[in-house]
């Protein structure tokens, strides 16, 4: 409510420690069963890339088999050694930075070389039964999962539904072997049209690689639409081959049932905590519909009452994203259009309005079983590249300080923004990548890729090169004082956002969390009055801007922005250059 006279300043003691962990017992880390996923911070961890705690494993299945090979650390393009007992290794380092859930890129068998690429990404899936053995083994996932929640860390999947590996081929653009006819590199699309006209191309599997899919049903050839490859527009993005890889049929009924035994088996036998869901948006949404529910309700039934699943939706318009978490029955989405625009203003000095119209637009995601807190927020990924490459690209007449600056400050928006943060492996770390793809797939382990070990890092003089598990790191660090923050303040967790000013030729913005009716009963407080104040200056210069003011008093929570008042019921906040103030009602 709007207060009549002076306002009050105080100073917070937040409770946090260089390490990152916090000193205030009042408010207990509830379970990891128990938390709900509003709470969590997110590490997104391509496992190949971090760290190697098995060189048995380093080639994966027997030679011979479609599961062996690819092993070379000084390609980008190849497996390089990470597995699952690095990452169980790296645990600590993860939860003193705040992580509270994992999610590694996909885990499941691959075909691991085709068409002269390799599948370290983990997106080429021949056995959805089993953990790829470059990673290890089933026991040793189970293992990573144990000490994971014995940490109170969630362990999340990342899963595919839209295709598999590439092994099933066309007649009338292969050889018997599976290779290419003269003068051709792909099958050309066909369209529902010409379907309906002259058929699907005539798939077959050559007998090198027959029986290879497993369960055994995804090798029959009519589960799949065989239309040949897509462009990645209008309907192919549907029914079309990416890149040769198999397009799953997900219209089909016993599809849908058999996609649903994959999943619900996995879940009772390794017990992740959720799922991502890989191309969600090309397959349609009748898939999702039955999907989704029914991994909810089986995950439950396994007593993950908290199981969470979000999809990647590859678009940056909110009423597109939101379609699938209405419509589809998705519980959430990755927040695409966060990333769009707090990329575009923290990275590359977009007008801070263009984060004022993506949160206007919030309320497109609310319906009887989601919201837009449940998104996943995330400043880049494996697939688009980093906020270092952005920084680099957009803005490369920046110092290395200043790019420092807006990368912890673009993460520090992302922590106290709604949504459920996502750290990028390596971003901690200052990591900054050469482009998207392979190019934003670093190793955290010392590397031997030459592209990678000439890269210049932000916030120190090592490089990819060096072992970089640094828990000294400046970026690492702030990341580690955000979580804490965001943990000891349940409205950056459940609180609704209101956009409050927003300046682009100073590049001030300002948003309030208030408290609201989703947000859970014991230990939090959910009076009307109740809100945090976020305040960002995205400019290099000082900035001093005027609010009206609307609460009786504020802590200062965190940050180097000054607060003050006047009695003609005005507030003054004062940040120096690239710098957040957080400020609290109460």
């Amino acid at each position: 409510m709007l207060a009549a006279h002076l306002l009050t300043i105080e100073t917070a003691n937040s409770g946090v420690t260089n390490s990152g962990e916090s000193n205030n017992a009042a408010q207990p880390q509830s379970s990891y069963l128990k938390r709900d996923v509003r709470e969590d911070v997110f590490y997104f961890v391509m496992p190949d890339r971090f760290n190697n705690g098995d060189v048995s494993n380093d080639s994966g299945a027997p030679k011979g088999s479609i599961s062996h090979g690819g092993l070379d650390t000084t390609s980008k393009w190849a497996f390089h050694g990470g597995d699952m007992a690095g990452i169980e290794q790296k645990l600590d380092y993860l939860k003193s930075m705040g992580i509270t859930a994992i999610w590694m890129t996909p885990i499941l068998r691959n075909k691991a070389v085709q068409k002269g690429g390799f599948a370290h990404h983990g997106y080429w899936i021949v056995d959805f039964t089993e953990i790829d053995p470059h990673f290890g083994s089933n026991a040793d996932l189970k293992r990573l999962i144990d000490t994971a929640h014995k940490k109170d860390i969630k362990v999340f999947f990342d899963i595919i539904t839209n295709h598999t590996a590439d092994v099933i081929k066309y007649e009338e653009c292969h050889n018997a072997d599976g290779s290419f006819k003269s003068g051709l590199d792909q099958c050309t699309y066909r369209s529902l049209q010409e379907v309906k006209e002259q058929g699907t191309y005539r798939a077959f599997v050559p007998e090198k690689e027959q029986g290879e899919k497993f369960p055994e049903w995804l090798n029959d050839p009519r589960f799949y639409h065989n239309q040949g490859d897509t462009t990645f527009e209008g309907e192919n993005s549907l029914y079309g081959d990416f890149n040769g890889l198999d397009d799953i049929n997900t219209e089909d009924p016993e599809v849908v049932k058999g996609m649903i035994d994959i999943y619900t088996k996995l879940i009772s036998e390794f017990k992740p905590d959720g799922f991502r869901i890989d191309t969600v948006r090309h397959v349609q949404l009748p898939f999702w519909q039955a999907f989704s529910p029914a991994i909810m309700a089986h995950a439950k039934a396994e007593g993950i009452k908290n199981f969470h699943v979000f999809g990647e939706v590859y678009d940056p318009n909110p009423e597109a994203l939101s379609s699938f978490t209405t419509e589809g029955k998705l519980p959430a989405v990755l927040d695409f259009g966060f990333q769009s625009a707090v990329g575009g203003v923290f990275f590359e000095d977009k007008p801070v309005s263009t984060i004022e119209t993506l949160i206007a637009q919030d309320h497109l995601y609310n319906d009887e079983d989601s919201n837009v807190n449940q998104l996943l927020t995330f400043l880049g990924n494996h697939d688009m590249g980093r906020p270092g490459f952005f920084l680099n690209k957009h803005l490369p007449n920046a110092s290395n300080e200043e790019k420092l600056q807006r990368s912890m400050l673009a993460h520090a928006m992302m922590f106290f923004s709604r949504g459920v943060p996502v750290v990028y492996y390596g971003d901690e770390q200052g990591f900054t990548g050469d482009g998207n793809d392979v190019d934003a797939r670093e190793d955290m382990m010392p590397s031997k890729v030459a592209s990678y070990n000439d890269n210049t890092l932000l916030g120190t003089e090592q490089t990819t090169k060096n072992d970089n598990f640094n828990p000294e790191h400046p970026l690492y660090k702030s990341i580690a004082e955000y979580a804490a923050i965001r943990k000891q303040q349940p409205l950056l967790q459940y609180g609704v956002q209101e956009n409050k000013f927003f300046d682009d030729k100073k590049q001030v913005f300002a948003f309030a969390r208030v408290a609201n009716d989703t947000m859970p009963n014991g230990g939090v407080v959910q009076q009307n009055d109740e809100a945090l104040l976020v305040v960002f200056n995205v400019s290099a210069e000082q900035q001093t801007v005027t609010v009206s003011q609307q609460y009786e008093s504020y802590l200062v929570v965190s940050g180097a922005a000054k607060i003050s008042a006047s009695d003609n019921g005005e507030t003054q906040i004062t940040l120096p250059a690239f710098s957040f103030g957080l400020f609290s009602s109460k």
